[in-house]
């Protein structure tokens, strides 16, 4: 059964892209690797730069509503927690998912980070972020794993297959 996955992240700058790219790269070979059936869906490519050029200042409701209607039909949301904030667009990202999502639907944080950004001393990021997560990593081997085993989960039935992890 297919399942899709949203990778929420910061997308201005090269690295940041790279970063996201780099994520969506290991999930991929990873469920390809398992023999796991996903779609991964990078925001980045949702629109190109040529069409975002050619919408002018209509471009940014573009972006929105497209990456709005890919939210609601994601199974997993991966989200990109690096950096001394959580990036502005992958905190409203996670927040639209939060109260949109039903029981079966997961949110995965990523952080690589090594700073400390919560408000407090056993949060990592801001406390609504870190809350809104069911679970925040900090590898890539910890992300696959988890990703791995939720996708293994017999969510409806309420029970969880055998697998080798």
């Amino acid at each position: 059964m297919l399942k899709t996955i949203y990778l929420a992240g910061p997308l201005f700058s090269k690295a940041e892209r790279r970063w996201v790219n780099l994520i969506k790269g290991y999930i991929k070979r990873f469920a390809e690797d398992k023999g796991l059936d996903v779609n991964i869906i990078n925001p980045q490519e949702l629109i190109s730069y040529k069409e975002i050029l050619a919408l002018g200042e209509n471009a940014k409701f573009e972006i929105f509503n497209r990456c709005r209607s890919h939210l609601d039909e994601v199974d997993i949301l991966v989200a990109v927690l690096d950096g001394s904030q959580v990036d502005d667009g992958t905190a409203w990202e996670v927040g639209y998912f939060t109260k949109h999502k039903q029981q079966r639907q997961k949110i995965v944080g990523i952080r690589t980070d090594v700073r400390n950004v919560g408000e407090f001393t056993a949060t990592t990021v801001n406390a609504m972020i870190e809350c809104s997560c069911d679970k925040i990593v900090d590898t890539i081997e910890k992300l696959l794993k988890t990703l791995f085993i939720w996708l293994y989960i017999d969510i409806k039935n309420g029970h969880q297959q055998n697998h080798p992890y």
